[in-house]
């Protein structure tokens, strides 16, 4: 995969979008005030780690200002101390300061307390809809020191790292545009990609995001999904079997995940405890794929017992019976079911387990990349 450097002037990405048709506006968009302003694009990404909840502990391991909505100051905090920051309408209250929203800014480059952990930044307390949304201010690079050790292991090989901070740093970017609103722009949780402040950063973590600072995957001069799992099970998918387009870089290839933890796994479950997890078909005694994807996941499944039957889709089945992933099949056991599968994940994108394999085998982060995000880019931010 080859690395390059954007070399759009305005127009040259004004073009672009237009181009585009419109079908990716946003993302074109995105790279365009990437390009026009990096430092309002890039310093900071706004990271919510509470949202809707009525109180939250916050702190500051050294003295922190207090701002108002307006950005003015209106008091400090003591270092080293929990305070209780709630909802109050239309306002936060902490302490004795109210405001629709409020800052907490440590002195000299100190961390923030927010509800368990430390992170680095700044701390901003929105009221919103009458409940509390607790944001995290943090530079975007750092903010990837804890994303790659919440997402890998710090201990894994570099290059799977590298790997891991290119693909995380562009999906970072892809969520802010697709799903970021006035307040906030990723979430901390699985459903964005998981962050846990210092309590995952490493010094293996900081390397890898140093060595591959700014760097991001493109195609076709946009942003990429690059969506990424622990372990495919021997071969990830095309996209549109999984979810509902086709996207040229998501295409299923080989996966090198063998030897992973969670290559394969098995399951029982009697046909009583099927039909409790499952509802409304009673005892269950038969299931049987009706329509799987070229790979073997299952899309939907017929499910049968003593009470009905129903069609039950691949995803709503992993969820309801807690599976690694959608590649299974089930055995009946006279009596008892026998799910064995293989991968944990989704099964698009990135592999983990095989980049790890990978990079142990003394491929680069480069080559890994370009396995998994086919006819992708490495394109540099600015």
């Amino acid at each position: 995969m080859r690395s390059r450097r954007f070399p759009f002037t305005v127009v040259d990405m004004l073009k672009l979008m237009i181009r585009s048709g419109g079908r990716h506006w946003w993302l074109s968009f995105l790279l365009w005030m990437i390009v026009v302003s990096p430092a309002q694009a890039l310093t900071e990404l706004r990271v919510a780690i509470e949202e809707g909840v009525s109180r939250v502990k916050v702190g500051s391991s050294t003295k922190a200002i207090v701002r108002d909505s307006a950005g003015q100051p209106v008091g400090e905090l003591a270092p080293m101390n929990g305070f209780d920051a709630q909802s109050g309408g239309s306002q936060v209250r902490l302490g004795n300061w109210r405001s629709g929203s409020l800052w907490i800014e440590p002195t000299e480059d100190g961390l923030v307390w927010i509800g368990d952990r430390w992170y680095r930044g700044r701390t901003r307390l929105v009221a919103t809809g009458g409940r509390l949304t607790v944001v995290n201010h943090v530079d975007f690079e750092q903010y990837l020191y804890s994303v790659i050790g919440s997402e890998m292991s710090p201990s894994w090989p570099q290059e799977s790292l590298k790997a891991q901070a290119v693909a995380a740093r562009t999906y970072a970017l892809y969520k802010r545009a697709e799903s970021g609103n006035s307040v906030y722009d990723v979430g901390d949780t699985v459903k964005w990609q998981v962050y846990k402040g210092l309590e995952t950063e490493a010094e293996s973590t900081h390397t890898a995001v140093n060595a591959t600072a700014g760097q991001i995957l493109t195609y076709g001069g946009d942003v990429i999904l690059s969506v990424f799992h622990s372990s495919s099970g021997g071969h990830t998918e095309n996209v549109e079997d999984i979810w509902s387009k086709p996207l040229a870089y998501l295409r299923g290839v080989p996966d090198y995940d063998v030897g992973a933890p969670v290559f394969q796994w098995t399951q029982t479950f009697s046909g009583s405890e099927l039909g409790r997890r499952i509802g409304g078909v009673g005892r269950v005694t038969s299931m049987t794929p009706e329509r799987t994807t070229p790979h073997g996941r299952v899309v939907t499944m017929r499910v049968k017992g003593t009470g009905g039957s129903k069609r039950v889709s691949g995803n709503d089945m992993r969820k309801a019976l807690g599976l690694k992933s959608t590649l299974f099949t089930v055995s009946n056991m006279g009596g008892s079911f026998q799910v064995s599968g293989r991968g944990y994940g989704h099964g698009l994108g990135l592999s983990q387990w095989g980049a790890h394999n990978l990079a142990q085998q003394g491929v680069n982060y480069q080559q890994i990349l370009s396995h998994y995000y086919q006819q992708a880019a490495i394109s540099q931010l600015p």
